[in-house]
């Protein structure tokens, strides 16, 4: 450990008696009778500080976090894309951080419009009939929509179609959300490129399948051009297509999933549309449906009446809710102003930009990192590690040496079809002078490895903690103060 870095717990800091707090003496009688049972059998144990201390210690400690607000994030379209301010500045106005959800519909017909408005705009750009943005998140996106299949199969006595195909190199995400839905699941093989094997896709096919889930350009970043077949083939065997929009970002205004064969979709809204969900939210995962589809999304829905006012009503063909109510509404206002400020023309900049980006890089650094698949690639590229191992640096190492330079890892370790994957995603927003520097670094690491390789895996030097052990941090994590106090000092 680092200890001219580290930042002591706020136990560390505690003093008895000493608070940070002045409350005058209680004037009003007797004491209030509290039940025993809501009574604590003994004081909590609380640090006792007082307030500038307080203060000192969460500011300093917050300025041990990484966000796209401090630097460069290298997987951003993922989770860390840059979230323009003016955003954040339409949620915090009063009359949307001071709504209800359960006012009456009468008295909300602004936030009902926002709401019917987004539907629409993300129907146009996904090339789908309709959207409900009831859904949280993007896992959860996905399983509304598998649960919107299921509903289309079973409307049809088709009650056989109990699998789903997911690519091997598909998210995680894929196929335990199929079995999230009732499905089993069914992989399918991608080919040295990474675009699915059709060959081995016809082998599976049949009329217990109920869907194929894709993600186009695909996780390697690679463009799906096999699509259109694909399409073709599993709406001859009945089934239907789902088109995973954790990769959306660079397909903006080039290429709808509808147009493509998809027919339903989800939309990780806080990843195109500039939510960052770092730490685990907020997030929004809207499902969109093709045209014959629309009765199976989850209620409840905001509809348009024939006077012009908007309502919520409850359908009776849907499978059912999957949210409280409308899902995160600040997401969507947030998604709304930002396509709003871009408008059509710079949508369509969105994805050209994001691409541009990924490939700088990847050419930048491919005579050092070794790119295990040719050819451009889209929004994000995957290396297989340093093309030199023989000094031992490995994939987390350079992802720790990063972080020395300002710079947080790009995602690692994934996708599993390489042993040593380095996933870059830039996402649009980034300069050419931040590329440039992140270049610059990462060929210093490569540099260092070949020539220095105990210094790179000794890294990180310049963080509160340095090279922890991540085997014993999984296995036996310290996660309370008590506990800590009871761990051997080094």
């Amino acid at each position: 450990m680092n200890k001219t870095l580290y930042s002591p717990l706020i136990f560390e800091l505690s003093h008895k008696g000493r608070h940070g707090y002045s409350l005058p003496d209680y004037d009003y009688g007797s004491e209030p009778d509290i039940p025993a049972n809501l009574k604590r059998e003994k004081a909590p144990t609380l640090p006792e500080i007082d307030e500038p201390s307080v203060v000192r210690h969460y500011t300093n400690s917050s300025n041990n976090n990484f966000g796209v607000d401090t630097g460069f994030y290298p997987l951003g379209s993922c989770t860390m894309k840059y979230n323009p301010k003016v955003n954040e500045a339409m949620v915090a106005r009063a009359s949307v951080a001071d709504l209800h959800p359960m006012q009456p519909a009468a008295t909300v017909q602004g936030a009902l419009r926002i709401y019917r408005t987004l539907e629409r705009y993300l129907s146009e750009i996904g090339g789908m009939a309709e959207f409900t943005l009831n859904p949280f998140a993007g896992a959860h996106g996905e399983y509304t929509g598998l649960m919107v299949i299921r509903a289309y199969h079973m409307s049809r006595a088709d009650e056989a179609r109990r699998k789903v195909i997911v690519p091997d190199s598909a998210h995680g995400t894929n196929p335990a959300s199929a079995a999230m839905a009732g499905f089993d699941i069914v992989e399918v093989k991608s080919l040295p490129d990474g675009t699915v094997d059709i060959d081995d896709l016809r082998t599976k096919l049949g009329p217990d399948i109920a869907a194929m889930m894709m993600t186009n350009p695909n996780t390697v970043g690679m463009f799906e051009k096999g699509i259109p077949q694909i399409a073709d083939m599993v709406h001859e065997a009945g089934a239907l297509m789902y088109y995973d929009g954790a990769n959306l970002n660079p397909m903006l205004g080039i290429a709808r999933p509808g147009d493509m064969g998809f027919d339903v979709m989800h939309i990780n809204l806080h990843k195109t549309f500039s939510t960052p969900h770092g730490g685990g939210g907020p997030g929004a995962g809207p499902v969109g449906v093709r045209s014959g589809l629309e009765q199976f999304l989850p209620v409840p829905r905001v509809i348009e009446k024939a006077d012009g006012m908007l309502d919520i009503e409850f359908g009776h063909d849907a499978f059912g809710r999957v949210s409280a109510w409308l899902g995160n509404f600040t997401v969507y206002i947030k998604a709304l102003s930002y396509i709003l400020t871009l408008g059509a023309d710079g949508l369509m900049k969105v994805g050209k930009l994001a691409t541009l980006n990924a490939n700088y890089i990847m050419e930048s650094l491919k005579d050092l990192y070794e790119l295990p698949i040719a050819g451009p690639c889209k929004h994000e590229f995957v290396f297989d590690g340093l093309r030199d191992k023989s000094n031992g640096v490995t994939t987390m190492h350079v992802a720790k040496s990063l972080l020395d330079y300002g710079f947080h890892a790009p995602t690692i370790y994934f996708p599993l079809l390489f042993h040593e994957s380095l996933m870059i995603e830039p996402t649009e927003t980034e300069s050419v002078d931040t590329l440039d520097s992140f270049i610059d670094v990462m060929r210093n690491i490569a540099r260092d490895a070949a020539e220095n390789p105990d210094k790179v895996k000794g890294a990180p030097y310049s963080t509160p903690i340095s090279h922890p052990d991540e085997d014993e941090a999984a296995l036996n994590p310290i996660l309370t103060y008590t506990r800590l106090c009871a761990q051997p000092t080094s």
